[in-house]
């Protein structure tokens, strides 16, 4: 019996790198999908609470003492409203999921007459900002639903640009000037 002898080649000089360079490709590719699955799983299927700790740490997220996260996307100028005046505002309200429950190119809405977190973002802004705010549930509507399309408990997420506000006196004036125009909200005018 004989035996067959293979002769083996002598391996090329720098292919031992390109072996380890192709295994470090691997393990960094395995780690940035590993990464981002996390990220994921964190958005989707953490609780709210999860998520908002996850959030805090993107660039650019604050955190209020209250709880709630805001992201300026862009900032304003001049002065921010108070809780006794009323905001012009164009704003399109989120679920975690993506889900646009509510979207208004342009309403007026009372900075204090909303649900807290939405206020105080209100109040942090300045007349052109355009943020992004995080609203916790407990900020928001808690365990109430307002409707069907917001679930108890919901985390709400809003990007929100303020267009104008106006002071509770001025709001006023214009009310008495409607009045006295015989415009609707006055009493009717006189025979």
């Amino acid at each position: 019996m004989s035996v067959t002898t293979v002769p083996i080649h002598p391996i090329k000089k720098g292919s031992l790198t390109k072996l380890w360079l192709g295994v470090l490709l691997i393990v960094a590719a395995a780690l940035l999908l590993a990464y981002t699955g996390t990220q994921n799983a964190v958005i989707n299927g953490a609780s709210n609470e999860q998520f908002l700790a996850a959030n805090a740490d993107e660039d650019g997220v604050e955190t209020t003492a209250s709880g709630l996260q805001y992201k300026v996307l862009k900032p304003g100028e001049g002065p921010s409203p108070t809780a006794t005046d009323t905001a012009l505002v164009k704003y399109e309200g989120r679920l975690r999921d993506g889900t646009v429950f509510d979207a208004n190119e342009q309403t007026p809405m009372p900075v204090g007459g909303v649900v807290p977190g939405f206020s105080e973002a209100l109040q942090l802004m300045q007349k052109g900002g355009e943020y992004r705010i995080w609203i916790p549930s407990d900020l928001a509507y808690g365990e109430a639903s307002p409707g069907e399309q917001i679930p108890p408990n919901s985390l709400l997420i809003f990007d929100v640009t303020l267009l104008d506000f106006i002071s509770q006196a001025q709001m006023e004036e214009l009310r008495q000037q409607m009045q006295a125009q015989g415009m609707p909200g006055g009493p009717p005018p006189a025979p």
